[in-house]
């Protein structure tokens, strides 16, 4: 199949986006809600560069991270070692703490205030709770 005027068109566009001046907002303009935000794409602080594995620093607020292939980590502490960052289960964006997360047994997300959160079911109800406990 030809398209004609494709080739024509790319060139323009090009154009016209090399002419646009695209920044990025700050975190502190986002301001995700728990209701807007489902998604690592949303959740801000989220450390760029991450290397699996290697150690991390803060376990408990802004914990996740991303490595260069695109892999979503998070910093966490296993008994007696360093904290490092390891691979994490599905992230599930901006979440208020001690709310019903029915569905999503221990998946984990990010509270306003960046503090870890699990969904840990519980006499009978699922509720997001920090995840560094």
């Amino acid at each position: 199949m030809k398209l004609r005027g494709v080739k024509m068109a790319i060139p323009g566009f090009v154009a016209a986006l090399a002419s646009m001046s695209l920044t990025a907002a700050p975190p502190s303009m986002a301001d995700p809600t728990p209701e807007s935000c489902n998604y690592p794409a949303c959740t801000p602080g989220i450390a760029p560069h991450v290397v699996l594995g290697a150690n991390c620093s803060n376990t408990t607020y802004y914990v996740f991270g991303v490595t260069d292939w695109g892999r979503l980590v998070f910093c966490g502490s296993p008994r007696r070692y360093e904290p490092r960052w390891f691979r994490s289960p599905e992230m599930h964006g901006v979440k208020v703490e001690n709310a019903d997360c029915a569905g999503y047994d221990g998946e984990v997300a990010q509270a306003p205030d960046g503090l870890f959160l699990t969904c840990v079911p519980k006499d009978g109800a699922a509720l997001w709770l920090r995840g560094d406990l």
